[in-house]
């Protein structure tokens, strides 16, 4: 019987999967960067897109002082969440909702990625690799002001301006109270009528 894997076996395993997701989302991000409208949402992206690069190679000295080869596995979690991020783009929204929408596919992929690190962190602590762990905090510290910087962008005005998109108050199809006339989920009657065919 071969001998069983070890928490060091599993660490590595999960660094090379941690460093194939950074290598996709340094090809992700500027996809994002380039359909967003918000000057700041464009921003955020393309900062966090040099800082992705900074994190790529932060891992490879990770891997160097552990004496490993520096070598990624195929990440399918991080594939997953880009792929929605695809599909996402491919969507005829209007440009806050769709600022709206690519803060969401960047905060899945921001959130994926603290879980990761904040595991490797720990492990690395627990088998006293001291400088992985160093370096390794560091990145889960600039993937956590990622999301902050997002969640930021949103409640700063870009989910406000999907909002009202979305509900004009324009004061057609109005209640006997003055309050706007509501269809369910598509919105008010207005804004139904207003509202362009989908292609």
């Amino acid at each position: 019987m071969s001998d069983a894997g070890t928490l060091h076996d599993a660490f590595v395993d999960e660094l090379r999967d941690i460093y194939d997701a950074e290598k996709q989302l340094t090809k992700a991000l500027p996809k994002l960067a380039k359909s967003a409208s918000s000057p700041g949402l464009r921003s955020a992206f393309e900062s966090h897109l040099e800082e992705t690069r900074g994190q790529v190679e932060r891992l490879e000295q990770v891997f160097e002082s552990l004496d490993e080869k520096v070598r990624g596995k195929h990440c399918d979690g991080i594939a997953g969440i880009i792929e929605e991020g695809k599909s996402t783009m491919e969507e005829d929204f209007d440009e806050a909702t769709m600022d709206a929408c690519l803060i969401a596919a960047g905060r899945r992929a921001e959130h994926y990625e603290m879980a990761a690190y904040g595991t490797l962190v720990a492990w690395a602590r627990g088998m006293g690799h001291t400088e992985a762990a160093r370096l390794l905090q560091q990145t889960l510290d600039e993937e956590k002001a990622a999301d902050e910087k997002l969640t930021s962008l949103a409640e700063g005005g870009i989910n406000r301006e999907a909002a009202d998109a979305a509900h004009p108050a324009d004061g057609d199809g109005e209640e006997e109270d003055g309050t706007p006339a509501r269809t369910g989920r598509g919105g008010t009657a207005a804004a139904v009528a207003k509202r362009p065919t989908r292609r």
